[in-house]
């Protein structure tokens, strides 16, 4: 758990996202052709680093983004901390290879929101991307 709480701090913890377009399709095609009991991972990408949704955020909200502990997080958000903190990657390439699915759609940001950033910052500073 320790490795976690390190991880959040950084923001490189990651969050799958999908766009609700391509979730529709899917939850069709799932009722449609999943054989029962089938497992699937409805995602457009594995993993967006927390620190970078943050960061977009931020942006428009105009509020700067700052590094803090797990112990932090939690005191501020409360139980959204922890859930915050964990790192979620997941695929969906068995998703797609079962049911010929693929998602189409920008899943967290419009594609010209998309933001390259470059983090020089340690614990506890204002970060600001280059």
């Amino acid at each position: 758990m320790e490795e976690a709480g390190a991880e959040a701090h950084r923001g490189t913890n990651r969050w799958p996202a999908i766009h609700r377009l391509d979730a529709a399709t899917l939850f069709r095609l799932a009722v449609e052709a999943a054989p029962a009991g089938s497992r699937l991972d409805g995602v457009d990408n594995e993993g967006v680093p927390f620190r970078e949704i943050a960061a977009v955020i931020g942006k428009h909200l105009n509020v700067p983004t700052v590094r803090i502990s797990r112990e932090e997080a939690q005191a501020h958000f409360g139980f959204l901390g922890t859930l915050a903190a964990l790192d979620i990657p997941r695929s969906s390439a068995k998703t797609q290879e079962l049911l010929g699915w693929r998602p189409v759609h920008t899943a967290l940001f419009p594609f010209h929101e998309k933001i390259e950033i470059q983090w020089r910052c340690s614990t506890y500073t204002y970060c600001r991307p280059n």
